[in-house]
């Protein structure tokens, strides 16, 4: 029997799924995703049984996840694992911030300030590099004076999920006191080495002016995160897999101003329109 509702069905009674064993209802979650893996708990007793199987969790996670997993802890299980790796963590003597989307279970890196070059005048009195609570690394890079800048560089693709679409932001914070950065485009751009890197733009400090022209220039939009700092999109890609090298590049050559108050935290990537 079943009650038809604008257009569906409510179904009720014993489910389809009810004389499948629970091996291979195991097998069927394993063709979804974590998101959908989770969720399918609801359906019944025994899918809330097969998705803590570890054939499922272990479809979930990269390839290479042994080589991620820390070696001082034990998992009890596949999905502990798996939830576990979903929590950032520091790889190469803390220069990369490593992670998998829970929804999905793609890679996501950042790049810290320290493994990108910058070129901020020829002095240590224009940039400088300090230890704040809130990064994930070390040390950030704070901008302090200069009147013209670049900063940039590159990742092997590896180092990401091969077949997925990416984004790169740089995350950031502003200081109280700063000055020369408010409503100026910087030229920004993200790509694969030795092909051409798009142009386009975005603003470290934005005014609250919604109609204020950017003429023959695409800004990207910023947006505050969760842990308090700032992304701004520089771009995306898909990344189909190999060892290609992922340039990126933050540009600002051109408007003479005097800038002050800008603090790196490093370069990250995810899988496009994903948090």
């Amino acid at each position: 029997m079943g009650q038809r509702l604008t257009g569906g069905e409510i179904v009720t009674g014993p489910s389809p799924f009810d004389n499948l064993t629970e091996d291979c209802v195991s097998n069927i979650i394993s063709f979804t995703s974590p998101r959908d893996a989770c969720v399918s708990c609801s359906v019944s007793k025994t899918f809330e049984s097969a998705v803590q199987s570890d054939s499922v969790w272990e479809k979930f996670l990269p390839p290479d996840y042994t080589s991620l997993a820390p070696r001082s802890r034990v998992f009890s299980s596949k999905k502990e694992l798996y939830f576990a790796l979903c929590a950032h963590f520091l790889i190469e003597d803390g220069q990369k911030s490593v992670w998998l989307e829970k929804a999905s279970g793609k890679k996501c890196v950042m790049l810290a300030a320290r493994q990108l070059w910058i070129t901020w005048g020829k002095s240590p009195e224009y940039w400088q590099w300090i230890s704040i609570s809130e990064s994930r690394f070390e040390e950030v890079a704070e901008l302090l004076n200069v009147c013209a800048f670049e900063m940039g560089g590159s990742m092997n693709a590896r180092y990401l999920s091969t077949g997925t679409h990416y984004s790169a932001y740089v995350v950031y914070k502003l200081r109280k006191r700063r000055y020369g950065f408010r409503d100026l485009p910087v030229q920004v751009g993200v790509g694969f080495k030795g092909q051409e890197m798009p142009k386009k733009f975005i603003c470290f400090d934005k005014s609250n002016d919604e109609h204020k022209p950017w003429p023959k220039k695409e800004l990207m939009k910023s947006e505050k995160r969760e842990d308090g700092w700032i992304e701004a999109e520089i771009g995306d890609f898909f990344n189909e897999g190999g060892f290609d090298e992922i340039d990126v590049s933050i540009v600002d050559i051109t408007s003479g101003n005097w800038k002050c108050g800008v603090i790196i935290q490093g370069i990250e990537f995810r899988p496009k329109n994903h948090r």
